[in-house]
């Protein structure tokens, strides 16, 4: 169900195709709610979309194997850096860097700030990555999210912290 969405082949529950949310403007990738489950499948159920894809192995296999796949979730994870403000650079050593960019003033509002539920859509972007095959993108997120962390301690917390840590690093904090 997810392989064929992602291959723009088949809507999403909501009758949706990718390419349509990947055309959203920043007020409906913030206001709709069920598309993230879409761009970004986990392995566990999601607690707000019943109808959210589950991602078992032969899809982590087919993500991991198959470019096409990854090139669309790179896709959609640079759409979500260009809504919090984000951009997407590669070193000359290949290494994955996530910046500020020049909108993230303007963004910066949207979603750093106590108890926003773009956190819970960040810790389940930063899983999805490490699952699907686009871990040095999840990486160097991360970098970039524990800057803003340190920057913006008492808007984030330490809990919503911990879980994008836990996101990247696993349980061996």
């Amino acid at each position: 169900m997810i392989v064929p969405f992602y291959l723009g082949e088949q809507p999403d529950s909501e009758g949706r195709t990718i390419t349509e949310i990947w055309a959203w403007d920043f007020e409906e990738l913030e206001y709709v709610h069920d598309y993230i489950q879409w761009l970004f499948p986990l392995t566990e159920p999601s607690a707000f979309n019943s109808h959210a894809p589950i991602v078992d192995e032969q899809v982590i296999q087919s993500f991991h194997s198959n470019p096409r796949l990854r090139q669309n979730l790179l896709r959609s994870f640079t759409v979500m850096l260009q809504f919090y403000g984000l951009q997407r650079q590669q070193s000359e050593d290949g290494k994955i860097i996530i910046s500020k960019s020049e909108d993230y003033a303007n963004r910066k509002g949207e979603w750093v700030c106590m108890f926003n539920h773009n956190y819970l859509r960040i810790t389940r972007i930063l899983k999805c990555l490490m699952t699907l095959g686009l871990e040095n993108e999840a990486q160097g997120f991360y970098e970039s999210l524990r800057q803003i962390y340190q920057e913006n301690s008492n808007e984030i917390g330490s809990e919503t912290f911990r879980y994008w840590t836990i996101a990247v690093k696993g349980n061996e904090l």
